[in-house]
């Protein structure tokens, strides 16, 4: 694949198939010849493993992914890049390209059908636009995964991986933890893709935990409470919180001095833990 890290090789196959970039889709195809090996190598895939790889632009990841995994199965939502993908990865037997929205596909039947009986694992440079959905579907879908690595852009790597109760953390970092340890691996120029985006980006590393680090009566009132937290991030947890969830001010902050937090204390302030307790103290019925 050294060759598709050549521009003018890639604009020549690409051309030929009468291939144009589409922003709306978020097309920044990843061809840097040596990230491509780092991120096959991070994801941890092997001869005992499959991969489910979203959007595969050129074929450059799925290649490396292809030659350490059991098998690949590249998910693809712009079927103008199938016949591209079908020369760039002639040669990779082990390769299965799904035509689909991963945001809709049903992902538990794909890895039975497609990947059943292997461990799984998730690998893929993300479009920008979709990253928050495709990695909280990945983790609230209760796929058989072990982990997710992923390409981001490297202010939401930091943003996804912040520990609750730092500066950077938000609604998705509450549900990060929750549900994995995140790790980001290392940053990528801008001038690793085609075209290169505005940004650069980084790789991060998404470990399912087999059970969570706290323990909450209702795990959808605390993913919508933590969301309701940071929804206005200016205001006090207090006031976000009573008005996106219509509970009364007092009681929020009752529940936040309960579980050891100043009443006027801002979402970015609580551990995930005080999150937990917080939310395990206002769930509704308790």
């Amino acid at each position: 694949m050294a060759k598709l890290s050549d521009p003018s090789k890639i604009k020549e196959v690409l051309t030929r198939h009468g291939f144009q970039f589409s922003k709306a889709l978020g097309q920044n195809f990843l061809i840097n010849g040596s990230v491509c090996p780092r991120m096959a190598e991070a994801c941890g895939a092997d001869p005992n493993m499959g991969v489910i790889e979203v959007g595969p632009g050129m074929g450059v990841l799925t290649w490396e992914l292809s030659q350490r995994a059991k098998k690949v199965v590249a998910i693809e939502l712009d079927k103008r890049l199938f016949p591209v993908l079908e020369e760039t990865l002639a040669d990779c037997s082990n390769v299965e390209l799904v035509e689909g929205d991963v945001l809709k596909l049903d992902l538990n039947r794909l890895i039975e059908e497609r990947l059943g009986g292997e461990q799984v694992c998730v690998c893929a440079n993300l479009p920008y636009y979709i990253t928050s959905p495709v990695i909280m579907g990945l983790l609230e879908g209760g796929l058989p995964i072990s982990s997710i690595t992923v390409m981001v852009q490297k202010e939401a790597a930091r943003r996804i991986c912040a520990r609750p109760g730092t500066r950077e953390c938000g609604a998705v970092s509450v549900s990060v933890h929750y549900h994995c340890e995140p790790h980001i691996l290392f940053e990528v120029s801008r001038g690793s893709f085609l075209p290169p985006p505005a940004v650069d980006s980084a790789v991060i590393r998404l470990d399912l935990r087999k059970e969570p680090p706290v323990q909450v009566l209702d795990e959808a009132f605390f993913f919508s409470l933590a969301k309701a937290a940071f929804a206005q991030r200016r205001k006090t947890a207090a006031n976000s919180i009573s008005a996106s969830l219509g509970i009364q001010k007092h009681r929020v902050e009752e529940a936040l001095e309960a579980v050891g937090a100043e009443k006027n204390i801002r979402a970015e302030r609580l551990a995930l833990e005080q999150f937990a307790e917080l939310a395990n103290f206002l769930c509704p019925g308790v």
